[in-house]
């Protein structure tokens, strides 16, 4: 029985799994369709949001050991969830035996849609376990999603300049052999006919969560702004060869949906830093994948 609840005002998914649960009635005989065995395994409990095809958006418990009834208390925490998510996403949990010389044994999983939380409120689940479930195939264009970045905007009237805050990233796609990548993040403003636009910050090792809180300037005027583009890329840094491209997103007025009013509320709100999460894609019009 998970309990999840979300918190608005730092806009991420808590997972919490239960301190206590009903055992079942007897471990000779299962309860129908939840999910129970007479084996002994390791469980693991592995939410995952779907659709999504970044492996860094699973959480996982620890492992318990030669036990039918485990109990977690454990908490997972997802940074970087939207309005659209709460809206359009599911909540993937998933059960599993470890087994240190073969694959691990799929017992089961439930799926909880996030619209069924309310803003701040921790709500419990009492699911059954079921067998796996296939992934809506119309939702196959969410798979280019490649983690998540929070950016500020704000518009500083007395030194006429945008501020650009790269504050973090959330479950960024993994680029190295060790399942992570070292993760630094560029930003344009464009059209930029002089290309002297171009900031960057510091690289940050071996990590698919990093916490950057930088800000870069930009010298404009306030009218100026409706036609220009922010493009912010983030890389995977490498030694002795090309870095990698992980994901990117764009600002602006022909950007559309959060994209969109990130950059009119900054328009609207001189003055004021404003924070937004945004999704990463692997491709970016009009942009250059060359680091």
């Amino acid at each position: 029985m998970p309990s999840a609840r979300a918190d608005y005002r730092q806009p991420h998914q808590i997972l919490e799994p239960p301190k206590q649960y009903p055992p079942p009635t007897s471990s000779r005989e299962p309860t129908p369709g939840c999910g129970l065995t007479e084996l002994t395994f390791l469980p693991s409990f592995l939410p995952s949001f779907l659709p999504s095809a970044t492996q860094a958006n699973k959480l996982r418990t620890k492992t318990l050991h030669n036990t039918l009834n485990p109990v977690w208390s454990e908490t997972l925490t997802y940074y970087g969830i939207t309005d659209e998510d709460m809206v359009r996403k599911t909540l993937r949990i998933s059960v599993c035996d470890e087994d240190k010389f073969r694959h691990n044994e799929f017992i089961g999983e439930t799926r909880i849609p996030l619209k069924k939380l309310k803003p701040n409120q921790t709500k419990s689940f009492y699911n059954c376990l079921e067998k796996q479930l296939p992934v809506n195939k119309t939702e196959d264009k969410s798979l280019e999603e490649r983690g998540r970045i929070m950016i500020s905007l704000k518009y500083n009237s007395q030194k006429s300049c945008l501020v650009v805050g790269i504050v973090r990233c959330a479950h960024l796609a993994a680029m190295d052999a060790n399942g992570f990548s070292d993760p630094y993040v560029k930003t344009y403003l464009k059209p930029d006919e002089n290309k002297k636009s171009k900031h960057k910050t510091v690289v940050k090792k071996k990590t698919l969560n990093p916490e950057f809180n930088e800000e870069f300037s930009y010298d404009i005027k306030y009218a100026d702004l409706t036609k220009k583009t922010l493009v912010v890329t983030v890389w995977d840094y490498d030694i002795g060869k090309s870095n990698d491209f992980i994901g990117g997103v764009s600002l602006g007025i022909n950007a559309n949906g959060e994209r969109l009013k990130h950059w009119f509320d900054c328009l609207k709100n001189k003055d004021k830093k404003i924070e937004r999460w945004h999704t990463l894609t692997n491709e970016l019009p009009g942009s250059t994948f060359n680091d």
